[in-house]
């Protein structure tokens, strides 16, 4: 479909020229007063104006505020045969895209008019990320201010449209569950809920039920019909977080709801369509969770069908500082305290840090070092995050040597362990990732505890 440029100017010849210039490449509509344009401000707006200032009803550059109340997305290029360095400031001031005085060479307003376009494009896209950030879940925007993270929402703004099933990966804690609520909000399913599922928290044997609902009766109390989260996402989005951790035969049955579009009830003999999105995500390797026999091949292969890899925040460090500063404000005043940002020292330890539990942790620790804090700046200090020198530890039976970054997640692994005094369940929540990740990684490095 052809771009639509309406031209405003009371010279027939005018007016007749520009449509012949542009008639080749855009969909012309023409108005010959100030009268005419405000008249068609009822219909659908055009993507460019190309404005005559010296209309004989009125000045375009009187009328530009006008045109852009009425149709705030439309760009205009405005032509004037008496064009003067302070008109043309007035006019950029009022919003115009450009300013071509008379007479003009074809090639350039040829070439106004598609970069006029473009920046109508662009500015679309970042009015629908805005309006998207404003109405996702959360008590704080997310922070996408690294280069790495503006080519992840990039690759969402373009998923999100499609009704395909989406598959996050990522390290525990860099944020799969914001980026879920980014495609729901960027999608046409945005006015339906967004229903969201941790498979690793609920017990394998309510999971089934917990995702396709059940009938009364159909196992031990079972006490009423249940609707499953199918059903509640119906016309919206169904988010399964760490699905590699639901049981293969759950698996299985969920493959058969992706490709057939039906859900079952536990104890019904009836089934009913299902009209929602699946977005999943894991924390694994999808390919060493084939291996490792905790995800089907063949269900990965159908959720796959669009996939977004989040990398962890030790690779987008421009994201630590906003983010400290964006999770300090919010926790400051939560606790009504007047802090005011962060010492160098401190800010030379944050960007430093290689945050093994991600953002969760980093979040943790800016709430933990505002409670703790007695200035109006967090210093180094305040920060429960040390300096870490990595050396060979030896694991139970083995002689493992361990690499940097397995270094510091096994001293951040300590070092928590220590301040809760041994409970997983705390320990996990201040690293920011799972309970069954935590048990792994104690196993894998020999912690004792």
């Amino acid at each position: 479909m052809k771009a639509k440029v309406l031209i405003v100017d009371d010279d027939a010849g005018v007016r007749e020229l520009l449509a012949t210039v542009l008639g080749d490449y855009y969909d012309i509509t023409q108005a010959d007063s100030g009268a005419a344009l405000q008249k068609s401000f009822g219909d659908a707006p055009p993507d460019v104006i190309v404005l005559d200032v010296n209309l004989k009803d009125a000045n375009g550059l009187v009328l530009l505020p006008i045109i852009k109340k009425q149709w705030a997305e439309t760009e205009v290029i405005v032509l004037t045969g008496q064009g003067t360095m302070e008109m043309a400031m007035e006019a950029g001031r009022q919003g115009a895209y450009n300013f071509l005085s008379k007479p003009f060479e074809n090639g350039k307003l040829l070439a106004d008019v598609k970069c006029a376009l473009e920046r109508k494009e662009q500015n679309e896209e970042n009015t629908s990320l805005r309006r998207a950030l404003e109405t996702m879940s959360g008590a704080a925007s997310p922070v996408f201010r690294s280069a790495t993270m503006q080519q992840v929402v990039r690759t969402v703004e373009r998923l999100a449209p499609s009704d395909a099933t989406i598959l996050i990966t990522g390290e525990s804690g860099t944020g799969k569950e914001v980026i879920s609520d980014l495609i729901h909000a960027l999608s046409p399913r945005s006015k339906g809920k967004i229903v969201k599922i941790n498979c690793a928290a609920i017990p394998r044997e309510l999971i089934e039920s917990e995702l396709f609902g059940s009938v009364k009766g159909a196992f031990t109390g079972a006490h009423t019909d249940r609707d499953g989260y199918f059903r509640q996402a119906d016309g919206g989005t169904l988010f399964l977080d760490e699905i590699s951790e639901m049981p293969i035969d759950v698996q299985s049955k969920l493959l058969r709801v992706l490709q057939d579009q039906e859900v079952r009830p536990v104890g019904s003999k009836s089934s009913y369509k299902t009209n929602c999105r699946i977005v999943a995500a894991t924390n694994r390797k999808p390919e060493d969770a084939i291996k490792e026999g905790k995800l089907r091949e063949d269900l990965f292969y159908r959720i796959n069908a669009l996939s977004v890899y989040l990398p962890p925040l030790r690779e987008r460090r421009d994201d630590i500082m906003p983010l400290a500063n964006s999770f300090l404000k919010r926790y400051a005043a939560q606790a009504n305290r007047d802090i005011r940002g962060f010492k160098p020292d401190a800010i030379e330890r944050l960007t430093a840090f290689d945050w093994p539990g991600n953002i969760r942790q980093l979040q943790n620790e800016i709430q933990r070092a505002v409670l703790l804090s007695e200035g109006d700046e967090v210093s180094a200090a305040d920060l429960s995050i040390t300096d870490v020198k990595v050396s060979a530890i030896p694991g139970e039976g083995s002689d493992t040597s361990f690499t940097l970054l397995e270094g510091v997640e096994r001293n951040a692994i300590v070092s928590t362990l220590k301040e809760t005094n041994g409970n997983k369940l705390e320990t996990a929540k201040r690293l920011g990732i799972g309970r069954q990740t935590l048990y792994n990684k104690i196993k894998a490095y020999g912690i004792e505890t």
